[in-house]
């Protein structure tokens, strides 16, 4: 017996003796699906309340607003997030400008489903974010990817 077969065996016995549960597969499958192994992560970088970020439009009525930055070696992410209860407002501008689509990963929305196009002068809006975990996925018309590194709002 070499190595290969003896793996195939163990293998089999887990499969019959613990097969791993369907939810958990499912979320191991969806976990696999939000990564994007050759974008660029962008990191937090900036994080205050209470402020704009120059050159974003700011939602008064919407009580506090959270300024974040996240940058990476060719961009720079500015985002606001406003709003409370069921929806927050993301707002922002990548720099440098770039077409490109901006895509919400959040564990409560369809994956790639929730985004828009980036503006010229780079900004976008995203109007209905749920809370919790989320980041943000640049796909650029060049072909590149940069990802924000997962925040709570």
């Amino acid at each position: 017996m070499n190595d290969d077969e003896l793996m195939a065996g163990v293998r089999d016995a887990f499969t019959v003796l613990d097969p791993v549960p369907g939810d958990v597969l499912a979320a191991a499958r969806a976990a696999l699906g939000w990564r994007l192994p050759a974008a660029t992560l962008a990191e937090v970088s900036l994080e205050r309340t209470g402020g704009a970020v120059r050159g974003t439009r700011a939602a008064p009525s919407a009580g506090a607003v959270r300024t974040l930055a996240f940058t990476c070696p060719d961009a720079t992410i500015e985002l606001e997030v406003a709003g409370t209860g069921r929806f927050r407002e993301m707002s922002g501008r990548i720099v440098p400008t770039a077409v490109a689509s901006v895509v919400v990963r959040h564990r409560d929305l369809p994956p790639d489903r929730v985004g828009v196009r980036v503006e010229p002068g780079g900004l976008f809006c995203l109007p209905q974010v749920p809370p919790g975990l989320v980041s943000l996925v640049f796909r650029r018309d060049d072909g590149t990817s940069v990802v924000t590194s997962w925040v709570r709002v």
